[in-house]
Order: C-alpha cells, then structure tokens, then sequence
C-alpha cells in the first residue's frame, strides 16, 4: 500500500493537490466522492469539483461504505489510484448513519486501507485548530474526525498540510 494524506482547512486547497497528486501517477484514476447532495449549494460544490476532474477519471459515489469501494477496487488489474474526497463528508454519514454503522465502516475502511496493493490518496479537514462545538453532535464530529485523522496519518506513508494552497509536508517524502 501507498497512502497519502491531505489534510487543510475549508477552502485551503487541499483537494486540488490530491487530485494532482493522483493525476501526476499516470495510470487510472477513480475519484471517491463521499458527499451527498442535500441542497442547491452542495450541488454547485460537485458541480465545481467533476468540472475539475480529468474526463478520463472514473467516479465512484460512496457515502458509507468506503472500505467496501477499496476492497472492490483491489481486485481491479492493475489497481487504479483511488482519490478520496472526504474524510469530513464521510464522518459526517456516518454519525447520522448511527454508532453501530460507524464504527463498522470506520474499521473495514481502516482495514481495507491497509491492503490496498495501489495509490491511495485520502482529503481531510483538519478540526484540531478550530474552536470547540456548543453541541454534542458536534463536538462528537470534531473527535471522531481528529482521531480518524490520527488513525490515517499513522498509515499513510505521506501526510501534507494544505494553508493558503501551500503544502507543507509533515511525513515522508518532499
């Protein structure tokens, strides 16, 4: 398996670089898109993003079942690079989805993150900079997506900060 992390802020640039990133392998791509669209300004955000993509790129809608997309994928000759857009969406799904459905997903994906024979390129909002939520729900979101980040970093062999549309790496290679 290789494994990078892009963690940032909103709008910090973080999913332009993964899909640079995922771009710059040369081989097949599929852009895992965990975001659901509720409402006209999510599906302007989508609307933005696919008009980014390469046409070429597959696209794989998933907003649950994340480790289910990468074991699929693995049995793929050869196996594409996957693009993973985002960790915070997919978070999200899953706390609505109930405590029994997170945790499962949140452990098969980490699961099948690791046996991923190809490219694995994963966008996260970092949330340990922010102010604490007035709410449960949401100070839930912000643990769960920090140590899910956590989790993520200690497996991937890159992991870089997006600020401003600069990457700093913070593990691996330059």
């Amino acid at each position: 398996m290789a494994a990078t992390l892009v963690l940032g802020g909103i709008r910090s640039g973080k999913s332009e670089l993964a899909e640079r990133l995922a771009q710059e392998q040369g081989g097949p791509v599929v852009y895992v898109a965990t975001a659901t669209i509720g409402d006209a300004e999510m599906q302007e955000r989508v609307r933005v993003h696919k008009m980014r993509r390469p046409p070429q790129w597959w696209l794989e809608e998933e907003p649950l079942s994340l480790g289910g997309v990468l074991r699929r994928k693995a049995l793929m000759n050869p196996p594409p690079t996957l693009l993973i857009d985002c960790m915070s969406l997919w978070v999200s799904n899953l706390l609505h989805a109930g405590d029994s459905v997170f945790a499962r997903e949140r452990d098969n994906f980490l699961s099948a993150l690791v046996s991923y024979p190809g490219l694995v390129v994963i966008v996260s909002n970092e949330v340990g900079l922010g102010t604490i939520g007035m709410d449960p729900l949401t100070r839930r979101f912000a643990d769960e997506l920090g140590w899910l980040n956590q989790s993520l970093a200690r497996r991937c062999d890159k992991v870089l900060f997006t600020v401003a549309g600069i990457a700093q790496t913070l593990k691996g290679e330059r």
